[in-house]
């Protein structure tokens, strides 16, 4: 589908009394459309304050892990044994590493918590992340004298990502035209989709939607969408959704659908390959996204170089494959371990031994494909008055730290948090 140019605008300065007025705001522009989930508020209205220092303490950790990520992937590229000995890959998948090994990135998301011993980061959405709607839309709508004295910590995101893409781009195509490739047939991030769109198109790229279906040759070294040419491919659809769906469980059935979109990934290898087009994020994310990565940081730690075994120590908690670690240590060390699926996202497949039984705890040790899981030391995190927890979600784009999307909930992060603005002090 081709997009029609809407570009979208700011709120106006009216007094917000109550969370239906909130909600209604929000809404306005048509970007987000969910305010309720399960008949709650989604949003909060008051923001989240953060000083400077705290700002720089949380980008800081952000930006560093993604620097691991990216000498991760480098180490992999110069040592394919590696590969075998710490991922599960299959043919597609692998073939997307080689498409682009080592760039994976684009645009990332840390999820960064602040505990007493400083920030530190459990993951990193380094494939598809979210979240950039409510982040910038809730900002926008904060208001009042309270705020004057703040900076808005996501209102240069748009621009960062749109010089992203310009680098990107093969040389010369400029106007860029860039397909925006996503699961069409899920409702879940539309309005990222719809973000994504109206930033491209306000600063001068045609914008185009599909699916990974939607794709063909262009007859010219290079691939388009619906017969028009794509300079850039900006990928919103998960590398493990281009690959073979497989289970993480025992007990499971495999997937209906478990056949990889091979013509579209061939279609696109070759595009790049000749230098027709780009694709971000690039499919090298097939490695970053998967969380074992973290595993391997830790277990080959001495491989690093000094600055990088410093800042594994101080922002990752010690991390390390399912298979590598005694299923009798972590059965009597409950409550110390998080167990975390390779590609799972979102709170997905996320066990906390802390808020699991002993039966359960027991039964997912059980279960869980060992090659296909990690576990990871449970870190605490602050919380506020109300036992909540913040999660931080740095964006880095280009490996620079651009903005934060904060989540409120008691214990692990799911949907059903609470998203709420972030301001920083000006002082």
């Amino acid at each position: 589908m081709q997009r029609d140019g809407q570009t979208g605008g700011r709120s106006g300065s009216r007094l917000i009394a109550s969370y239906r007025d909130f909600a209604a705001e929000l809404t306005a522009e048509g970007i987000l459309c969910d305010p309720w989930i399960d008949g709650a508020p989604r949003f909060r209205m008051m923001p989240v304050w953060l000083d400077r220092a705290t700002q720089g303490g949380l980008y800081a950790a952000a930006a560093g892990v993604a620097a691991l990520h990216a000498e991760a992937a480098r180490l992999c590229a110069s040592d394919p044994t590696l590969l075998a000995r710490f991922y599960d890959l299959p043919p597609s998948y692998e073939l997307m590493w080689r498409m682009s090994a080592p760039a994976w990135h684009g645009i990332a998301r840390a999820d960064v918590f602040l505990t007493a011993g400083g920030p530190r980061v459990c993951e990193l959405n380094s494939d598809t992340p979210s979240g950039e709607p409510e982040a910038v839309s809730l900002n926008r709508v904060v208001d009042g004298a309270g705020a004057a004295g703040f900076d808005d910590p996501n209102c240069r995101l748009a621009d960062r990502v749109f010089a992203l893409l310009e680098e990107a781009a093969p040389k010369g195509n400029h106007p860029l035209t860039v397909g925006i490739v996503y699961p069409t047939e899920l409702t879940d991030d539309l309005s990222v989709i719809e973000l994504y769109a109206r930033w491209f198109e306000a600063r001068g790229a045609r914008v185009i939607l599909g699916s990974p279906f939607n794709l063909h040759a262009d007859g010219q070294g290079g691939v388009a969408m619906f017969g028009i040419s794509c300079s850039v491919i900006w990928r919103h659809y998960k590398t493990d959704w281009w690959g073979e769906r497989r289970t993480v469980w025992r007990s499971e059935d495999g997937y209906a659908d478990d056949v990889p979109l091979m013509r579209p990934l061939a279609l696109l290898a070759g595009a790049t390959a000749r230098g027709r087009c780009a694709v971000v994020n690039p499919f090298g994310a097939v490695l970053t996204q998967n969380k074992r990565t973290m595993a391997l940081l830790w277990e080959e730690l001495d491989r690093f170089a000094p600055w990088a075994r410093a800042m594994v120590r101080r922002y990752l908690p010690f991390t390390a494959r399912l298979e590598a670690l005694p299923a009798a240590r972590l059965r009597r060390e409950k409550e110390a371990w998080v167990l975390k699926s390779d590609y799972g996202c979102e709170g997905e497949e996320v066990v906390m031994g802390a808020e699991t039984s002993d039966t359960e705890w027991a039964r997912v040790l059980d279960d869980a494909i060992p090659t296909r899981w990690i576990a990871q030391r449970r870190f605490i995190p602050l919380t506020d008055a109300a036992g909540r927890i913040a999660n931080y979600g740095v964006y880095v784009v280009g490996g620079e730290a651009a903005g934060i999307f904060t989540r409120l909930q008691a214990g692990h992060t799911d949907r059903t948090a609470v998203c709420a603005p972030t301001m920083v002090s000006l002082q």
